[in-house]
């Protein structure tokens, strides 16, 4: 099976730059960003809650704790929430959630109801057509998030941690190589 492209910084900046003329685009900025900042799948992100990332008193988590029924392996795990996130999700969220309640999704479809894990893929193959990028899917926020640390040395058991895999072999697949840290490598010589 085909991976999922890794998006460079400019197609990333496609994406944006479309996504802002979308309909639902506060949404739509939000889905993106937390697919690229945070690495979760598209199941991951269809299932959030409000509750999940919000405290009782309003103030939003550093850790989004995903339960066994929320994850691919049935494992719980936890998602580490940096400042960019945190700050995107609160401007999603003030915008976009002041009237819901803990219990409610997080991310709404345009029927109000909560993403299944399939519309949230269709919504990311939807948006990376329009955008032209050939090769990109649901998983594309994952494979770039891995990667992008992966080049800036993380090491492979901690990506296996954040990413939410047992194996360390799994996660190595997830990591694209590019010309730029060839470069950077050769020069440690």
């Amino acid at each position: 099976m085909k991976q999922a492209k890794t998006l460079r910084p400019e197609d990333l900046k496609i994406v944006m730059a479309y996504v802002a003329t979308r309909r639902h685009a506060i949404r739509d900025r939000a889905i993106v960003v937390t697919s690229f900042l945070s690495g979760m799948r598209a199941h991951e992100l269809a299932s959030l809650r409000l509750g999940d990332v919000v405290t009782e008193d309003g103030r939003l988590r550093n850790e989004i704790a995903l339960d066994a029924s929320q994850t691919k392996g049935h494992h719980a795990r936890r998602v580490f929430v940096n400042a960019k996130l945190r700050k995107e999700l609160g401007s999603y969220i003030k915008t976009s959630c002041a009237e819901c309640i803990s219990s409610d999704p997080l991310f709404r479809s345009q029927k109000r109801g909560a993403f299944n894990a399939n519309t949230m893929c269709q919504l990311f193959l939807n948006i990376y057509s329009e955008c032209g990028l050939k090769g990109a899917s649901s998983h594309s926020g994952r494979r770039t998030f891995i990667t992008n640390l992966a080049s800036r040395s993380v090491s492979v058991r901690v990506l296996a941690v954040l990413a939410g895999h047992r194996s360390i072999a799994t996660t190595q697949r997830y990591i694209d190589v590019n010309d730029q840290q060839l470069r950077n490598a050769v020069e440690l010589a």
